[in-house]
Order: structure tokens, then C-alpha cells, then sequence
């Protein structure tokens, strides 16, 4: 067997980073992608893409898709549209351009790129992993705009799989609370809570970049040719808790 490619969207971001790293170490050619102008780290091939504008404007849509497909000449192995935006906002003052941009980026910019890199994945017998999240079936206020998309990515997952399944295998991971910068970084000012945030989950830890790499190398390998249509509930046991008053 060749060597295997994977486009991996927002590259630049913790979680993309780690995702980049880990197949380029499995072996993978990656292709990263992402807002800037350029990648923060070394990589195969780094093609910068505003996904917000990949769903406005249709020009530069094939522009960008030309790109990939001019990098994917013996097909695409994988895709892995890990790239989001969280937008927070109480609803009575979530703007509706929030909304939209959450939208894009989060859901429809990965139903473009399913359909447009389609006969890459085809070619290559290919698989997609869509990192979705915990909100989209346990959420919080303000969180409005982000679950929607993130459920909506999830019953995208899903029925793709069912569509598509026979030719290109399409799963998801819904991860909980990740060890990253943004995570620490929401915590700055209360390090008690990020520990109490830990203890919440009952594997008594949040989970770590690794663990997200590990699962999407996992749902990529040819080997598991019938792992197809799964939210893989990356969250600790957290989703499985009931919580009552005290």
C-alpha cells in the first residue's frame, strides 16, 4: 500500500495541530488547511481556505477546490473536517451574522467539501471523520448557535453513512472537555474550576489531543471497513451521569 493522504481542516488550532502530527507520524501525507495565510508548523502541504467564505462566494470556492484536487492526484484517503468556531451569545442578542458564521463554518463548509472532494474519496475508497461535539446532544446557555451546528454535523454524519457507506465509509467524534490552550484559557482566572471540571467527568480527568488522534486514526484504518455511521462519544462518561439537585 502507497502512502495514504488526509486533508485535515483548521490546521492551525490545537486540536488540528495534533491531528496534523499524529498521521503525518502514522505515515499519512497531510494536506492542512486553514484562515491564515500560513501554517504554524511543518507540514506536507498547508492550503489556506476561509471556510466562511468557501460557503459565500463561488468563485472562490472552486478556486480552493482546484487546489485540493490538484494536491490529490491519486485520490483522498481521508477527510477530517475538524475545523469550528464557537460564537457565545445569549439569544436574544446572538446577531444573525454569528448565527450564519457558525453555520458555515461549523456544518455547511463540511457539506462542501463532502460533495466536492467526493470522487477523490471515492477513487481511494476513502473515508470521513467529522469532529462534532458533546452540545450536540448535551449543551448550556448562550451555546445556542454552536449546538446547532455541531447536531446538525452529527445527522450529517449519519446520513451520509447510509448513503454513501458503501463507498465511503463517513463517522464522527463527539468529544467532551480537551486539554487545550482555549480550554486553560477560560480558566485562567479560576484554576479551582478547571479541577472541579476534571472531577465532574466520572474518569475523574478531561480528555487530551492524543485521544482524539488516536480515535480518528482508528475510524481511517482500511482494516475497519465496517465502522460506518458512529459517534464515537469522546467524553469521559460524562454524557451517561445523571445529575440531580443536591
Amino acid at each position: 500500500m502507497g502512502i495514504r493522504t488526509v486533508l485535515i481542516t483548521g490546521a492551525n488550532g490545537s486540536i488540528g495541530q495534533g491531528l496534523c502530527q499524529g498521521f503525518q507520524e502514522a505515515g499519512w501525507r497531510v494536506i492542512g488547511s486553514d484562515y491564515a495565510e500560513s501554517c504554524a508548523f511543518s507540514i506536507d502541504d498547508y492550503i489556506s481556505i476561509d471556510l466562511d467564505r468557501l460557503c459565500k462566494d463561488s468563485q472562490y470556492r472552486e478556486k480552493c477546490i482546484d487546489h485540493i484536487y490538484h494536491d490529490c492526484t491519486d485520490g483522498l484517503d481521508a477527510l477530517i473536517n475538524n475545523a469550528a468556531t464557537q460564537i457565545l451569545a445569549p439569544m436574544e442578542s446572538l446577531s444573525f451574522g454569528d448565527w450564519q458564521t457558525t453555520i458555515n463554518i461549523n456544518l455547511n463548509s463540511t457539506f462542501i467539501l463532502i460533495q466536492a472532494l467526493l470522487l477523490k474519496l471515492r477513487v481511494a475508497k476513502g473515508s470521513v471523520v467529522n469532529i462534532a461535539s458533546i452540545h450536540s446532544t448535551l449543551t448550556k446557555p448562550n451555546f445556542s448557535a454552536y449546538a446547532t451546528s455541531k447536531s446538525g454535523l452529527v445527522g450529517l454524519t449519519r446520513s451520509l453513512a447510509v448513503e454513501l457507506g458503501h463507498q465511503v465509509r463517513v463517522n464522527a467524534i463527539c468529544p467532551a472537555a480537551i486539554d487545550t490552550s482555549m480550554l486553560h484559557a477560560g480558566f485562567i482566572d479560576n484554576p479551582q474550576g478547571l479541577e472541579e471540571l476534571k472531577k465532574f467527568h466520572p474518569s475523574g480527568n478531561i480528555g487530551s489531543i492524543s485521544d482524539i488522534v488516536n480515535a480518528a486514526l482508528f475510524m481511517t484504518d482500511n482494516h475497519n471497513s465496517f465502522l460506518n455511521g458512529s459517534i464515537l462519544n469522546l467524553d469521559g462518561g460524562i454524557s451517561s451521569r445523571l445529575h440531580d439537585p443536591d
